[in-house]
């Protein structure tokens, strides 16, 4: 299957997970599969939360973010990919001067 995000309606999402500023992404779903492609501007964050029925990859594209589980904090910059297990509390920060986009598998 090919998915073309650039051809996908981007979603505003403010305050996403009780976050700071807006997570923008364009969404991916098709019943068994979700799949994200997200941008955090520079000080956006995306709140504490867990899913409690899949693991999610994080995959950085570009610029850099920090990531906290619970009882530690992780910097991830472009390149980087981080695997949370299910049931597995974390945030996001958008770190640096430029946007951070990337693609989560959930």
């Amino acid at each position: 299957m090919k998915i073309r995000f650039d051809e996908m309606e981007v979603t505003v999402l403010p305050q996403f997970k009780g976050g700071e500023k807006e997570f923008a992404a364009n969404m991916f779903f098709d019943g068994t599969n979700r799949i994200f492609k997200g941008r955090l501007v520079p000080g956006a964050t995306i709140g504490m939360h867990t899913h409690d029925d899949s693991c999610e990859v994080i995959f950085v594209l570009e610029g850099s973010v920090v990531l906290r589980n619970g009882y530690y904090t992780y910097t991830l910059k472009q390149g980087d990919i981080f695997i949370l297990n299910d049931r597995e509390m974390h945030s996001f920060t958008s770190t640096g001067e430029k946007n951070m986009i990337m693609m989560l598998q959930l």
